[in-house]
């Protein structure tokens, strides 16, 4: 890894802007924890993001750092990274947060991250800068997190409708309402477990390029306690115009089914967080309540805005990379 002469204001900066990257993951995706308990009801819409705010920074003391050190180590050749690739990595993906965010499309923050990350390092060094078993690990979970999401949601659909399958409705609701506060902390737990990381692990990449931290030392607590708090205030704020996106216009959700479709979300998230793969909230929750509302019918499911979101995943790579190979030269002018 290169070791540049870089000044302290310049590591300042850098790390303010992945915090604000951080900020504007929890704001942009607070949606995919809270829309289905805001959507059917059963919480009141800051109630609940206070609920997934807690639950985000209380995933500090439940996950250890693998997602963090599969995006710090596991993505570009440490040989080439340097300050220049960090800056423009984070512009790329906060820039295409901005856009997608404006418009109220649900993309994914995590690939707009990797996506800077690849842009910059081929702008720098071409391709064989990257390690081609985390990148392809990454891009895998873009097809297989929110296919695994459908295929949790609509397992636990199934199951659930078949354990309630002799209790009145008034019961089946009262019951999923209860459950769907589990569910939704659940969820909120896994996206701040995933999600923080992803933070962790850039300005983990910053500090061993500048050499301030070696291979082999442990992440500096309070780079874990900045982004796993930066995290949650971005979702004190939340991002309102794709929780109504993500809570209705998919499907029409109740609480059984909101309940649903967050515990196999979690589920997929636990999972990945756990084998350190940096994956999607937004692709894993948006593909759970697809299978949620397929299994009443497939018309259930309003498949021209999911096709729209899903456009939005196959562009964020590409378009984030895109603005950070444009921007890592820029900062090579100006830094």
């Amino acid at each position: 890894m290169e070791h540049a002469n870089i000044s302290l204001g310049v590591i300042v900066l850098l790390v303010g802007m992945a915090l604000a990257f951080d900020f504007m993951n929890g704001f942009h995706d607070a949606a995919n924890a809270i829309a289905t308990v805001v959507s059917t009801r059963v919480m009141k819409p800051h109630t609940a993001v206070a609920m997934a705010s807690f639950c985000n920074v209380a995933a500090i003391f439940i996950f250890q750092l693998n997602v963090a050190a599969t995006v710090g180590k596991g993505t570009i050749e440490p040989a080439v990274i340097d300050y220049y690739i960090v800056f423009g990595a984070l512009v790329g993906a906060i820039a295409w947060n901005v856009i997608t965010w404006y418009y109220g499309i649900p993309s994914s923050s995590s690939h707009a991250l990797i996506g800077g990350l690849i842009g910059a390092a081929v702008a720098k060094a071409g391709p064989s800068s990257l390690i081609t078993s985390g990148v392809l690990k990454t891009v895998a979970f873009i097809i297989i997190s929110p296919l695994l999401g459908m295929f949790l949601g609509t397992l636990m659909m199934i199951l659930v409708s078949w354990i309630f399958r002799r209790s009145t409705p008034r019961r089946v609701d009262t019951w999923s309402r209860r459950l769907q506060l589990v569910s939704a902390s659940a969820y909120a737990l896994g996206h701040g477990g995933n999600d923080a990381q992803k933070t962790i692990g850039i300005i983990w990449m910053l500090l061993l390029s500048a050499g301030i931290m070696h291979d082999g030392d442990s992440v500096p607590p309070w780079v874990i306690a900045s982004c796993y708090s930066a995290i949650g205030l971005g979702t004190v704020f939340g991002g309102w115009r794709i929780i109504k996106l993500m809570g209705q216009k998919i499907t029409k959700l109740r609480p059984l089914g909101g309940f649903c479709a967050q515990t196999g979300g979690a589920v997929t998230l636990f999972l990945a967080t756990a084998l350190g793969i940096p994956v999607s909230t937004t692709h894993t929750i948006t593909g759970a309540i697809v299978g949620v509302g397929a299994t009443k019918r497939l018309s259930a499911v309003r498949w021209g805005v999911a096709g729209t979101i899903v456009w939005a995943w196959v562009l964020t790579i590409p378009c984030s990379a895109l603005i950070a190979a444009v921007f890592w030269y820029l900062g090579r002018l100006v830094l």
